[in-house]
């Protein structure tokens, strides 16, 4: 799929927020310092060097670090990376003093409830699969569409539905809509037509991997595909190919799932904003997505 022009005007201000008027929020500024690509990782290396004997970021060390790397930001665009800076500084310094010792495994386990909850601390936790429940079939394609996972395998395993069906379902949705939400980097339709009739062929055989066998998904471009590009919505990815593949996507396709399309994120996984253009919130297309995972979201 052909990448698009972002069409973006020379003022940042002007482009972001519509207006003109320099009104900008955090949001923003990260969403232009992620669009110039390369030139953010040098933008971030000289603000590291010229705060690196001092207390704080200023003003003038981003206005100093614009110069080294190309950049253009307006005095209240500086303001708001600076307060920004220091917020984030403020954070590690605060995590630096937990006192944890090298010698502290990391942890495998996270829970969500209060210290002391024993159930919560077992680490011999396995992962059970209810049956799924018995559903019929959607009377519309619309419906079909929004129907949940579980709904799906249902669907899938009682051969109400194939595979193939639903795969060509959702590249068709995403191709209609893809144009107003640019939601999509690279369509992988080859590879998912044969993981769909592998699907299907397998499951009148008896012979299921599991709930996610045959349901399709898109991989946010973070994701590794022998075969398509990686691009991490980046400018200068946009043509990166890379042999390996991502476990994610290994563990998915091992798992019988069929993969549809990669998706956008915004470049070098920072907001929206990616080579192609700025993903779309569906809800509201006049605003974006929000990232980093912009498409999949």
């Amino acid at each position: 799929m052909a990448p698009r022009g972002s069409g973006r005007a020379t003022n940042p201000a002007a482009t972001e927020n519509g207006s003109g008027s320099g009104a900008w929020t955090r949001r923003q500024v990260l969403h232009r310092v992620s669009t110039v690509g390369a030139a953010s990782a040098v933008f971030g290396r000289a603000l590291a060097a010229l705060s690196a004997e001092k207390s704080a970021v200023t003003d003038e060390m981003i206005r100093q670090a614009e110069w080294i790397s190309g950049l253009e930001l307006t005095d209240e665009q500086r303001k708001l990376m600076a307060t920004g800076v220091r917020d984030t500084v403020e954070g590690f310094v605060k995590t630096r003093q937990v006192p944890l010792d090298n010698a502290v495994a990391p942890a495998f386990h996270f829970a969500t409830v209060e210290a002391g909850n024993q159930h919560a601390a077992r680490r011999d936790t396995k992962v059970t699969f209810k049956p799924l429940p018995s559903v019929a079939r959607p009377a519309s394609p619309e419906d079909l569409a929004f129907a949940s996972v579980a709904e799906l395998a249902s669907l899938l395993r009682r051969r109400k539905v194939s595979s193939v069906e639903l795969t060509k379902l959702y590249l068709d949705r995403l191709r209609r809509y893809d144009p107003l939400l640019e939601c999509v980097i690279t369509f992988t339709e080859e590879l998912a037509l044969q993981q769909a009739q592998q699907a299907d062929r397998e499951i009148a055989a008896g012979k299921g991997r599991g709930p996610l066998h045959g349901i399709p998904w898109g991989a946010k471009d973070l994701l590794a595909v022998p075969g398509y590009p990686t691009t991490w919505g980046a400018e200068p990815f946009k043509d990166q190919v890379l042999k390996e593949k991502a476990t994610a996507a290994l563990l998915l396709e091992e798992a019988g799932a069929v993969l549809v399309a990669k998706l956008t994120l915004g470049a070098l996984a920072m907001g929206d904003v990616w080579h192609g253009g700025q993903t779309r919130n569906p809800w509201k297309p006049s605003e974006g997505s929000s990232g980093s995972s912009a498409g999949p979201d």
